[in-house]
């Protein structure tokens, strides 16, 4: 079987003798929406929607395994509704995002995380490092990082800089036509401010974020 999410999903449908028309009305989507998936991929805020048409988990549809339930997750109270999942990628990969998503498969994350907050197709997902967005973002947290929110005054973004390999995570200053980062740290020890220009690319939003226990 493919590795891709949407082959997956047409197997299956395939299986319970749907064809990609009625895949469609299950979903609330135009059989269009499916061809064009079947070229690009299934859009990671559509994966719950997928797996619950075919009754399947969206680990199943990502290519893993069943998690197993138990009575002790059985007895949990729910928590927020999922809005899909999305990758969590490597800080190189991040400044890359949009030219690698068209040929990115699941494994090429190190895990797919479930995002409880609505997202566009490119959401990804970094594990912050280091200090300089604290008290908010603490070291070792997960945000959650999506490319179609607009970048406003005080959002904070994740940024690729001309000649760093890596991206930087910082909050945007827009003052008339100029823009800079700075740290949330007050006693962040760098520059407080760094201007930024055209060569510098905005790589998306955060929207939300996660602490690991």
């Amino acid at each position: 079987m493919s590795t891709r999410p949407i082959d997956r999903a047409l197997e299956w449908a395939k299986k319970e003798g749907m064809n990609q028309s009625d895949l469609a009305r299950a979903l609330g989507v135009l059989p269009q929406d499916i061809t064009n998936w079947k070229k690009r991929d299934l859009p990671s805020d559509r994966y719950l929607d997928m797996a619950q048409a075919l009754k399947r988990s969206v680990d199943e549809l990502l290519g893993f395994e069943p998690k197993r339930d138990t009575s002790a997750e059985a007895n949990t109270a729910p928590g927020p509704r999922m809005q899909g999942h999305v990758p969590l990628i490597s800080w190189v990969q991040a400044g890359d995002w949009y030219e690698a998503i068209d040929n990115f498969q699941p494994g090429d994350a190190e895990e797919w995380l479930a995002c409880p907050r609505r997202h566009g197709p490119h959401t990804f997902a970094l594990r912050v490092r280091g200090v300089s967005m604290e008290p908010k973002y603490r070291d070792g947290a997960i945000i959650y990082v999506d490319p179609d929110r607009t970048a406003d005054h005080l959002s904070n973004v994740v940024v690729r800089i001309e000649g760093e390999a890596e991206v930087t995570f910082k909050q945007l200053v827009i003052e008339g036509n100029k823009k800079f980062l700075r740290p949330l740290n007050p006693d962040w020890p760098g520059p407080k401010l760094i201007e930024i220009d055209g060569h510098a690319v905005i790589c998306g939003v955060v929207i939300g974020q996660f602490i690991e226990d």
